[in-house]
């Protein structure tokens, strides 16, 4: 009995705790190999945003978005939420380090994109001085489809402008600076040239007349609901502050049901409603403005599509990137 009282008095024995394994960590240069860095003593679950972090103190004119960390020289830059230990490194770990050059955040670019063609396109719709000959200053065109396009090319950009504000969230923060100014020649360039013909004082109506102009009227604001449900619904998938990715599914909103179909209804709509808008003005300008517009956001939805196969082993096999099956 004694023998057991004093064995029940002993203290469990303490569990001897695991000892933390740190990561030895060096940055070189991309392209010439040149060691640019070395961390000491790296949590093994510290993340690739928390070590550009670290690189960044060293070398205060690299901030942590102008920063591509790679596992290779030419390969894919790693994501900020990579884990160290997650990665196939050993504890010496080796990344190599591309500048991205100056970066901008993506509200700055798109509030830039978007409010350049809706100023533009109103200078030209109230014929201020030095566009078309001094006789039409100020004055107003004698058709009111003219009129109704304003208001569609306006409200489209007013849309764009509010969703950058409201709806968009962003999983990538910047983007690169050199970028903005070859995207506002193209946003502001087809705007002015739009613009231009619609607006001009020997501009004629389409051919159809009224008939056409309503449909033309129809698809584009069916088409413009179309886009900011989808954009709605994406949003809705995505909680604040997060970046996980899930496949967009149709909600109960009807304009949502092409998600069955297409993997970018977004582009679709997109595309829709430049199609009306083209139909509405019979503008040779915005026939190829949206001609373009259609190739880059084929290019797009195919990459996004891709990308669905590649995350998502149960994703719908019916559907296409932009156009149901078609493309």
């Amino acid at each position: 009995d004694k023998h057991l009282r004093a064995q029940s008095k002993r203290k469990p024995a303490k569990k001897t705790k695991k000892a933390v394994v740190f990561f030895e960590v060096e940055i070189l240069d991309a392209k010439t190999k040149d060691k640019l860095c070395f961390l000491d003593k790296v949590e093994p679950n510290a993340t690739i945003g928390e070590i550009k972090s670290m690189f960044h103190k060293s070398h205060p004119q690299w901030y942590p978005a102008r920063q591509s960390i790679r596992l290779d020289p030419k390969g894919k830059s790693l994501k900020d939420e990579d884990v160290l230990q997650h990665l196939p490194v050993g504890t010496t770990a080796t990344f190599y380090f591309r500048d991205l050059g100056a970066q901008i955040s993506w509200v700055t670019v798109f509030l830039t994109e978007y409010t350049g063609p809706l100023v533009i396109y109103l200078l030209f719709y109230f014929r201020v001085p030095f566009i078309y000959p001094p006789k039409y200053d100020f004055t107003t065109s004698k058709h009111w489809v003219v009129h109704l396009a304003c208001m569609c090319h306006s409200f489209h950009y007013v849309k764009r402008l509010l969703e950058t504000l409201f709806v968009h969230r962003f999983s990538h923060g910047t983007m690169p600076l050199r970028n903005i100014f070859k995207n506002c020649t193209y946003y502001w360039g087809f705007a002015a040239w739009m613009a231009y013909y619609i607006n001009h004082p020997l501009y004629t109506p389409p051919i159809y007349g009224e008939q056409q102009i309503r449909i033309a009227l129809i698809i584009f604001l069916f088409c413009q609901i179309g886009n900011f449900s989808i954009h709605i619904a994406l949003r809705n998938l995505r909680p604040p502050g997060s970046k996980t990715r899930k496949i967009p599914y149709p909600t109960k909103n009807p304009f949502t049901w092409i998600f069955l179909l297409v993997s970018c209804p977004n582009y679709t709509y997109e595309l829709g409603s430049w199609l009306g808008f083209t139909l509405m003005t019979q503008c040779l300008p915005v026939a190829f403005f949206t001609l373009v517009g259609f190739i880059q956001m084929t290019v797009w939805a195919k990459g996004k599509h891709r990308s669905y196969l590649k995350e998502f082993r149960d994703y719908p096999p019916l559907r296409s990137p932009i156009l149901p099956f078609i493309l």
